[in-house]
């Protein structure tokens, strides 16, 4: 127990943390809708925090690997609490304004970004300390995620609505100090060596060989190709066909909490067994036949039916199949990246992954308009059940079966 107190530490620090985050992401929007009225200005402001959030992801690996895994995690979350807890701080000296909310956000999204790219390469890093299956480790702290992200919203509305925005956000300064402090207590574990110094030109190199090394492998590339297309087919229906059907057939906003809740409460489910049934079967037909299971038929569903427990029974069994892809795809990347390219390269899948999402809710937007929104739905359906065929055709993807043993922790120097 005492090997996997690091590996717990951190996953209840990302808990806090990620709980925290999702509670601001309510809170901060309806702060600004509620005090200035616009919702462009709203968007602008999610837009500011989003957007240096994936960019720090893709480009704080040279600086993790500099500074140190750990050091990264605890001060990248430390910042983050200093920089969210100006926000009502300057509420409250009435002098929050529009440009100082969104260099805040800036400094924030920033921070939480370096903050997760030193999680990533933690998780496998304190698994293997603890004697952890890299596909029990990857479903736990994706299921952790979801939790987190589940249990946030709508904690974050309750404690909206008594306490007011101002309050919420102070909260999650507390989150990011509590998994600072987590972080910097619990989680230390043997690490790669850092190195000294950093000028722009070993920066460029060193973010180069991170990328050089995705490109290199095609697994990889299938992988980021792959969840790039899906996230933003998936952000499309969430952000925008979902709300217009529900609209349509339904007419209760009720409804969209519901299909919501469904969702979230499977995958975390999912992302369990992911974590229990992913050491013990095959990783290729595991994530084959849960990619499938778990994409178009969310877009059938919602096109031929407008009965609502029937799009509730399909939505559970997709977000469970869901659920298990994270374990495989993490426990594949965390074995075939050396330990001290992990950092550098599992931000550039993130963040890679992530591209999507600001033009998912814009495709699907122009596209629901258009077509209205049972074309749309077979159109994304369409393209998802053909992304999801891919380990189906090309050979590299049967790769996710070559399972090999991580490296072992004594090679690693203490930081």
């Amino acid at each position: 127990m005492r090997r996997r107190s690091p590996f717990v530490a951190l996953i209840s620090a990302y808990v806090v943390s990620v709980a925290g985050t999702s509670m601001s992401a309510i809170a901060i929007p309806w702060l600004v809708l509620t005090t200035t009225g616009s919702a462009a200005q709203t968007g602008v402001v999610v837009f500011a925090q989003l957007l240096p959030y994936v960019a720090a992801q893709l480009l704080a690996g040279p600086v993790v690997d500099r500074f140190g895994l750990r050091r990264s995690f605890v001060w990248g979350n430390a910042a983050a609490a200093v920089a969210i807890a100006v926000v009502p701080s300057c509420y409250a000296l009435d002098v929050l304004t529009l440009p100082v909310l969104i260099g805040l956000v800036v400094v924030v999204g920033v921070c939480r970004g370096v903050a997760d790219c030193a999680n990533g390469p933690l998780v496998p890093t304190t698994a293997e300390v603890g004697g952890i299956a890299l596909e029990r480790a990857a479903g736990l702290n994706a299921g952790a995620n979801r939790a987190a992200l589940l249990l946030g919203a709508p904690l974050a509305g309750v404690l909206v609505t008594l306490f007011g925005s101002p309050a919420v956000v102070a909260i999650d300064a507390g989150t990011f100090a509590v998994a600072a402090i987590v972080g910097a207590i619990w989680v230390r574990v043997p690490e790669p060596p850092t190195r000294e110094g950093l000028g722009v030109r070993s920066y460029l190199r060193d973010l180069g060989e991170g990328l050089r090394f995705v490109r290199g492998d095609r697994l990889l590339v299938g992988i980021i190709t792959m969840v790039a297309v899906t996230n933003l087919l998936d952000q499309g229906l969430a952000e925008v066909m979902v709300p217009v059907w529900v609209r349509d057939e339904v007419g209760s906003p009720a409804v969209l909490g519901l299909i919501s809740g469904v969702a979230g409460g499977s995958a975390v489910l999912g992302s369990l067994l992911g974590a229990w049934l992913g050491p013990k079967l095959p990783r290729w037909s595991m994530f084959s036949v849960s990619y499938v299971i778990s994409g178009a038929p969310r877009f059938v569903v919602l096109a031929v039916s407008d009965s609502l427990v029937l799009i509730l029974v399909v939505w559970f069994v997709s977000e469970v199949f869901s659920g298990t892809l994270n374990p495989v795809i993490n426990a594949a990347a965390y074995e075939r990246i050396p330990p001290d390219l992990r950092a550098r390269v599992l931000g550039v899948l993130r963040s890679t992954a992530w591209l999507g999402l600001p033009f998912g809710a814009l495709a699907g937007g122009y596209c629901t308009e258009a077509w209205g929104v049972h074309a749309a739905l077979w159109v994304f359906g369409g393209a998802y059940l053909v992304t999801t065929l891919a380990p189906f055709v090309f050979p590299s993807w049967r790769q996710l079966d070559h399972r090999t043993e991580p490296p072992p922790v004594a090679t690693l120097t203490a930081p």
